[in-house]
């Protein structure tokens, strides 16, 4: 998949393409259908497949405070898009100036001068332009003026309930990692760079390799967890996710203590899938009571991944 920062790096297809517009936060199973829809008009066209999408979440530049945890960072986002087997990802930097623009200049500028889009797909609650002005009739009617066809995908039930990012915010902050399991098709997963930490984590005999968090996350506690060292295998191992209480810490942060490791991770690229929720977080009186009580998380967590097919030991090192 080719990655496409911005309208100033974008050279039209010679013979156009097809295209989808949204967040795809999580890349869910609704996304997915969207997307496998749109793969078959590439194949029925001819032409490339591209997704267009907005970094920031346009939520997150109106207002940051109250805009929901994002489920995919975007090197998470790229990832899970390319895997779908998708030809183009437009990343439109959202600012002031596409804050502004209107339905009309959006298309014009985006869809035809900038993609040469035959055919958009869309789902049934779009909207688009300043003040979400454009819709779905809005875009059949620029698409009638400006010679590209419009499609909608129906919203994608599944498990009582309507697929969504907001449902899935919703069962990670409950811990139900097995719904969310179900409405994505797969493991829930986040991907970050080492940090240097603090060392707390150390001197309680848990070593843990710190990702920082530029937002909130959307679930919190202690997971037992797969963990991947840049491209390298699945090891296993305890998680936590938060801002750590009992230390009044303040920044949200993973740390990932991997159960059966050596070795410094300062700076590696890890890949954490959530594989099962042990407990949320807790404020412990304490730096003894929370040691006892990673002790038995780290047990627990072991013995979970153990009886789930992973060989697993307590007492491993991190950075």
């Amino acid at each position: 998949m080719k990655l496409i920062r911005g309208l100033h790096n974008l050279h039209p297809s010679p013979g156009g393409c097809v295209a989808t517009i949204g967040n795809f936060d999580g890349v869910h199973r609704g996304h997915q259908q969207i997307l496998r829809s749109l793969q078959r008009l590439g194949a029925e066209y001819g032409q490339p497949c591209t997704v267009i999408s907005f970094e920031p979440d346009p939520r997150e530049y109106f207002d940051a405070d109250r805009a929901p945890p994002r489920l995919t960072g975007l090197r998470d986002k790229v990832r899970l898009l390319a895997e779908t087997g998708i030809d183009r990802f437009l990343c439109l930097p959202f600012d002031r100036r596409l804050a502004l623009m209107d339905p009309e200049e959006f298309v014009r500028e985006v869809l035809v001068d900038g993609l040469a889009v035959s055919h958009l797909l869309v789902g049934d609650d779009f909207r688009f332009g300043r003040d979400r002005l454009g819709d779905f009739a809005a875009l059949e009617q620029a698409g009638a003026r400006y010679g590209f066809r419009v499609g909608q995908t129906p919203t994608v039930n599944h498990a009582g309930g309507r697929v969504s990012s907001t449902r899935v915010r919703q069962c990670l902050a409950q811990g139900d990692l097995a719904a969310v399991r179900d409405l994505l098709g797969r493991d829930y997963s986040i991907s970050g760079r080492v940090i240097h930490g603090d060392r707390i984590g150390r001197t309680l005999g848990y070593p843990t390799a710190n990702i920082l968090f530029r937002r909130r996350p959307p679930l919190e506690g202690v997971l037992a967890a797969e963990t991947r060292i840049e491209q390298g295998p699945p090891l296993p191992s305890v998680v936590s996710v938060g801002t750590r209480p009992t230390v009044n810490g303040k920044r949200p942060l993973l740390e990932v203590h991997l159960l059966d490791y050596s070795g410094s991770l300062y700076g590696s690229h890890l890949h954490v899938t959530f594989r099962h929720w042990l407990r949320g977080q807790v404020r412990f009186d304490d730096l003894d009571a929370l040691r006892r009580q990673m002790d038995a998380d780290a047990a627990q967590a072991a013995a979970w991944l153990d009886e789930h097919g992973l060989v697993s030991s307590a007492g491993g090192t991190g950075a």
